[in-house]
């Protein structure tokens, strides 16, 4: 995706700072930071809405990041961590491999490719495959690239000095130790049957592009 108006380095602000997500990402439940590992990887929590009436998804990602001068790079893969097993209320997936391409390619403009390899887990509806792949995703896009027009301002009233991922002295979170992680495997999960569900609209999933963020 071409985004005009919004720098690399925005963008890439955009992505990392977990507070203005859940004021833009419509599609967020809860996500939280869990710790790090060095001062360029960590491992979070991301739960996200699903069409009803499928169950809603869940993640546990260890992320990196490396900012390479105008470039950037963000992926994650998921983990498995002892303090958070999968819970009843949601579907465990998996993210395979998941990421960021942030590529400057002006002063005031830049060209993101987003790569998402993921399984939902569960026999899923034909429908719900069509729509991930045609429109959730780039509506994700689309709403990401709208959130980071309106990121600056919001920042300077959003503690504006506190960028841990361009600053890893700011970063409190706990150590984690690798040992405590293992891959997450799918077929270590429950797989779920979903396949005979009929879409409905959900309401607070297709939320509009118009939202504002204050």
């Amino acid at each position: 995706m071409e985004c005009k108006d919004a720098p690399a380095e925005t963008i890439y602000d955009v992505l990392h700072d977990i507070e203005y997500r859940k004021k833009w990402d419509t599609n967020v439940i809860e996500t939280f930071d869990i710790g790090k590992l060095t001062v360029n990887s960590d491992v979070g929590y991301y739960a996200c809405r699903c069409p009803k009436p499928l169950k809603n998804r869940d993640f546990i990602t260890l992320r990196s990041w490396l900012p390479m001068g105008s470039d950037s790079i963000i992926m994650n893969y998921s983990v498995k961590h002892p303090k958070y097993p999968p819970r009843k209320d949601m579907v465990r997936a998996v993210s395979i491999q998941t990421g960021y391409l942030i590529q400057g390619t002006g002063a005031k403009s830049c060209t993101i490719t987003y790569l998402a390899q993921v399984d939902p887990r569960g026999s899923l509806p034909k429908w719900v495959v069509n729509k991930s792949s045609q429109l959730l995703a780039p509506k994700a896009m689309k709403m990401m690239y709208k959130a980071s027009l309106k990121y600056p301002e919001w920042k300077l009233r959003h503690n504006p000095h506190f960028k841990p991922w361009l600053y890893p002295e700011q970063n409190q979170l706990p150590v984690l130790v690798l040992s405590e992680l293992s891959l997450q495997h799918a077929d270590s999960l429950e797989n779920i049957d979903e396949s005979s569900l009929a879409e409905t609209k959900d309401d607070r999933g297709e939320a509009s592009d118009e939202d504002s963020v204050n």
